[in-house]
């Protein structure tokens, strides 16, 4: 679908995040259903419901503090993605315009290049360094935000 949008309209930056957005929100839903699901069965929402709390209160102070951890946990991976898709387009000639500097343009210049092989090394180990770097520090705040770290059960 990117690619048929990007080959109509002029790419972008703006228009790449634009369609990631549009069309990546899908995949997320699954995995927040299920987790909604799992959570409004636990005890405390049904303790809650039981002390007369209201719906929009069990759903903003008891189940959405629960279930973000699913989107803090997808969020690096899905920025990795995003980046990994972009760089491919760039690659392909399907990206960002020819004045914007990205690592798929440096990819295609290591192909043409084949007796400079530090153009093709540098690029692969800096998309490789920001991809391991994102998914740490992904992982890093998922850790740091975990409502189930400051929870104990008796």
């Amino acid at each position: 679908m990117i690619m048929i949008l990007v080959s109509i309209v002029q790419p972008s930056f703006a228009l790449f995040v634009a369609i990631n957005v549009l069309f990546g929100w899908m995949g997320i839903t699954w995995y927040m259903r299920t987790m909604t699901y799992k959570e409004v069965a636990r005890e405390y929402v049904s303790a809650a419901k039981a002390l007369g709390a209201s719906n929009m209160r069990i759903i903003f102070n008891h189940i959405l503090p629960n279930t973000m951890v699913m989107i803090v946990t997808l969020a690096p991976f899905t920025i990795a993605a995003n980046i990994t898709a972009l760089t491919a387009l760039d690659y392909l000639g399907l990206g960002l315009m020819p004045p914007t500097p990205s690592w798929g343009e440096l990819l295609q210049q290591g192909k043409s290049n084949l007796d400079s092989p530090w153009i093709v090394t540098s690029v692969v180990t800096a998309i490789v360094a920001v991809l391991v770097m994102v998914t740490f520090i992904g992982e890093a705040v998922r850790a740091a935000f975990d409502p189930k770290k400051f929870t104990r059960y008796v």
